[in-house]
């Protein structure tokens, strides 16, 4: 790696997110991953998802090998500037639908439709087997 790394904004890094021009930002390091987008074994989408946040942990929860590690080496191009990373964003549950109670009449309704056909049937086969001449 080189004795003096250039320092990137993650910014400026965020704009790599093409194919033919992918920047990732693993450990702090930025790494032009561009040559690798056809070579690499998950391929290129699973890069493309890791541009623009810091990659380390996409990275790391794949269990990459020592020749993984060692072969980065070539595609690393500086640092990122810490001030410029923005922090990790917390989960956020999407809003649940409030509740609605017109849902219930649906659900009636729904109930309604299946057992009005079965009780005519019913009250039809009784009529039937009541009025019948013996």
């Amino acid at each position: 790696m080189a004795s003096d790394p250039k320092v990137h904004i993650f910014e400026e890094v965020a704009k790599h997110n093409k194919t033919k021009d992918c920047w990732l930002v693993i450990s702090g390091k930025v790494f032009d991953v561009t040559p690798f987008m056809d070579d690499h074994p998950g391929g290129d989408e699973v890069l493309l998802s890791a541009t623009g946040k810091d990659a380390t942990n996409d990275f790391e929860d794949v269990g990459h090998s020592d020749s993984a590690r060692d072969m980065m080496e070539k595609y690393y191009i500086g640092e990122v500037d810490p001030s410029t990373v923005p922090l990790k964003r917390t989960y956020v549950p999407p809003p649940q639908a409030p509740y609605n109670p017109d849902k219930i009449s649906e659900f009636v309704i729904k109930i309604l439709q299946f057992l009005v056909p079965l009780l005519i049937l019913g009250l039809a086969f009784a009529a039937r087997h009541y009025t019948k001449k013996e």
